[in-house]
């Protein structure tokens, strides 16, 4: 027999009681107004009640909206989706684990996890360093985007601007602005610390 939407939703909140019955979380059932008699039949029930219910038409539930835990909720769940959307796009980009873990936190199974689900390619051995005119490109680019900021790393979506201004991979945008940030003069004057092909004006 197929449950109806009114079964299914008696089913989940009765086994959330059940649950909280279980694990003794009294201040659970208070909330959800059982007092004495219903948590005693609560305890009574079985597995061939719960297929029982599948027939009913009807539910014993006064449904309301907590519009003040609701929102926050949601939004919530938008930021963690956002966040993965966007983790997910630095991957493809070829983000290395060590951007993903100062970033995000991300650990190295999720990224191989993630890297995998995404299709992209293993690296394998040293990255490539971008050609002089990429590199020179991308101290332009990284330095009007700092500006001020103090040391540290960018937010992703501006490492994603980055990556899709210069077309350099994520990697190689990494690596070099790591090293810049380290060693280099944010002015735009050249720094003894920094290659010649790193000063925008050569």
């Amino acid at each position: 027999m197929d449950g109806t939407k009114e079964s299914d939703l008696v089913t989940a909140v009765l086994m959330y009681a059940i649950r909280c019955l279980a694990e003794g979380d009294q201040s659970a059932l208070r909330n959800m107004n059982l007092g004495p008699r219903e948590i005693e039949a609560l305890r009574e029930m079985n597995l061939a009640d719960l297929y029982r219910i599948e027939s009913l038409r009807a539910h014993c539930l006064d449904i309301g909206l907590n519009r003040e835990v609701y929102w926050p909720m949601f939004e919530h769940l938008r930021r963690q989706r956002e966040s993965e959307e966007l983790q997910q796009q630095l991957i493809v980009a070829d983000a290395p684990l060590e951007m993903m873990q100062t970033l995000f936190g991300l650990g190295s199974r999720e990224y191989t996890r993630l890297r995998r689900l995404l299709t992209v390619d293993p690296s394998v051995g040293r990255p490539a360093e971008p050609d002089e005119a990429s590199s020179n490109q991308l101290w332009g680019v990284w330095v009007q985007r700092v500006g001020d900021q103090r040391d540290g790393p960018l937010s992703p979506n501006e490492y994603l601007a980055i990556h899709r201004e210069t077309g350099i991979p994520l990697r190689g945008i990494w690596n070099l602005t790591q090293r810049w940030n380290q060693y280099g003069d944010l002015s735009g004057r050249c720094n003894t610390h920094v290659s010649e092909w790193a000063c925008s004006d050569g």
